[in-house]
């Protein structure tokens, strides 16, 4: 679920050259869709930066990022591949998705009345015309404090166990969130409006207006 609702009329932005999501994510699938484009997706088979505990958060998930596009854009050097990567940091600790519901447990225990930072970072590749380029996105995000039974009945639920920092802001993880600073899309996993920004800078997609213009 994402708790941002679509129109009634068409949609803001339409794709007007090839694009690939190098990306697992539905909720990186359902943003950009709710926009109303049009891509393929092609899971990369890079390791998440979950496994990467060594060094600032913001090189981790850059460099994942940019790892899943330029897999992805071997196999379609034509098409212009976006790649993504979410993590969420607390201090120098780094938390990426949970392996189990005992971590999912120990990382929101360690959230819990605190203040930490979510950074994702995106990739634009277009092999044939050399073009790369990286950009991130920090969000802060400080938890209400929660007690032991509301942190193990939300991991009951199943949710955090795919998501980095072991949460969803916009599914039932919504109640954990006291406040939030910064671009709320970036926490769903994706910062759907600096994504916009340099999809139109490079012409992958233009604002429908555009046509009647």
């Amino acid at each position: 679920m994402i708790l941002l609702e679509s129109g009634t009329g068409p949609p803001p932005f339409r794709t007007v050259r090839p694009l690939v999501l190098a990306s697992s994510s539905p909720r990186r699938r359902e943003l950009l869709t709710l926009m109303g484009l049009t891509f393929d997706v092609i899971v990369s088979g890079i390791e998440e930066s979950t496994g990467r505990v060594f060094g600032p958060p913001v090189e981790l998930a850059a460099r994942c990022a940019r790892e899943k596009a330029e897999a992805v854009a071997e196999l379609f050097p034509d098409s212009w591949v976006l790649g993504a990567d979410t993590v969420v940091a607390l201090g120098a600790t780094v938390f990426g998705k949970p392996a189990d519901s005992a971590e999912a447990l120990r990382m929101l225990a360690q959230l819990s009345g605190a203040t930490h930072e979510v950074i994702s970072a995106f990739c634009l590749v277009n092999r044939s015309r050399r073009m790369i380029e990286t950009r991130s996105v920090t969000t802060t995000v400080r938890f209400k404090r929660l007690s032991p039974a509301e942190i193990r009945s939300y991991v009951n639920t199943g949710e955090p166990l795919d998501k980095a920092g072991a949460y969803g802001i916009q599914g039932m993880g919504a109640f954990l969130a006291a406040s939030i600073e910064g671009s709320y899309t970036n926490v769903v996993g994706l910062p759907l409006s600096e994504v916009l920004d340099l999809l139109v800078e490079c012409g992958v997609v233009a604002p429908v207006a555009e046509e009647r213009s």
